[in-house]
């Protein structure tokens, strides 16, 4: 963004919203950072001067909150970063009514309450949102139903935002990354490499997680916070409605020409079909 904009960041504490606020202070912008967990906002605020405002944003009274306090403090509200998110693995068989309403409610349910609070705002000032998607959205993998639904939900939900308010001024566009190294994917990469007995640990998780990735390794925040910050920006003005995955390259691979390019070996070191 060109001029000081006024931005709401949700999971801004840590990983992707952690450094999209970094690079939007960087920029001169004002961030407001939102999350569940008050200390990494914290240290984040102390860190780059963006606004703390912890809170539960599946709740529809700190959404508000959330979106008001923004506008109370800095006048406007320009840009709005979804990137709350949490996973659960599990196919559909597997899965709670518990863990289906957990999943939903915070990667779908937030976000629907979060555009909502904050879509008056967004059409005075002709802004922007962009969404923290996945890959998931758009190819899905073993054990993944809940979240991967999640997310092609939040997709369609953004889609439905660019054709409602774009004549308005609003765009809304979602990027779809694949793993990238933040606190939730380390997270995942330790279990993963408990599960398999890997001694080489997390980075051996995330080499194996990545062996098919044309770029051949996971993604940094920074590089998916910068593609953020181009979609929030003047440069993108008549990008509305888009999906952009930043995921080197993965979801461009065709899964049925992997034998010939590749030599698939388990873990174990038997060939592979």
């Amino acid at each position: 963004m060109a001029d000081a904009h006024v931005v709401v960041i949700t999971g801004g504490g840590t990983g992707i919203g952690a450094a999209t606020a970094r690079l939007l202070r960087a920029a001169g912008h004002q961030v407001v950072i939102g999350g569940r967990r008050p200390e990494p906002l914290r240290r984040l605020a102390d860190e780059t001067g963006a606004l703390a405002h912890p809170g539960d944003l599946s709740d529809p009274a700190a959404v508000h909150d959330l979106i008001d306090t923004a506008v109370a403090r800095y006048g406007r509200l320009d840009g709005l970063v979804l990137n709350a998110g949490i996973g659960r693995s599990g196919a559909v068989g597997d899965l709670s009514d518990e863990t289906w309403d957990e999943v939903l409610r915070t990667n779908l349910t937030g976000p629907f309450l979060t555009l909502r609070a904050a879509l008056p705002h967004l059409v005075e000032a002709r802004g922007a949102v962009v969404a923290v998607a996945s890959v998931a959205a758009l190819r899905n993998g073993w054990g993944n139903a809940a979240y991967a639904t999640s997310k092609a939900a939040l997709l369609q939900l953004c889609r439905s935002v660019a054709v409602d308010y774009g004549s308005q001024g609003v765009r809304a566009n979602t990027v779809c990354p694949t793993w990238v190294r933040t606190e939730m994917a380390d997270g995942r990469m330790a279990r993963f490499a408990a599960e398999e007995g890997m001694a080489g640990g997390v980075e051996e998780a995330y080499a194996q997680a990545t062996r098919l990735v044309p770029s051949a390794r996971p993604g940094d925040p920074a590089e998916v916070a910068e593609a953020i910050g181009w979609l929030l920006s003047p440069a993108a003005s008549f990008v509305n409605g888009a999906t952009l995955t930043v995921d080197g390259g993965i979801s461009a691979l065709d899964p049925g020409t992997i034998p010939f390019g590749f030599r698939v070996e388990s873990r174990g070191g038997d060939a592979g079909p």
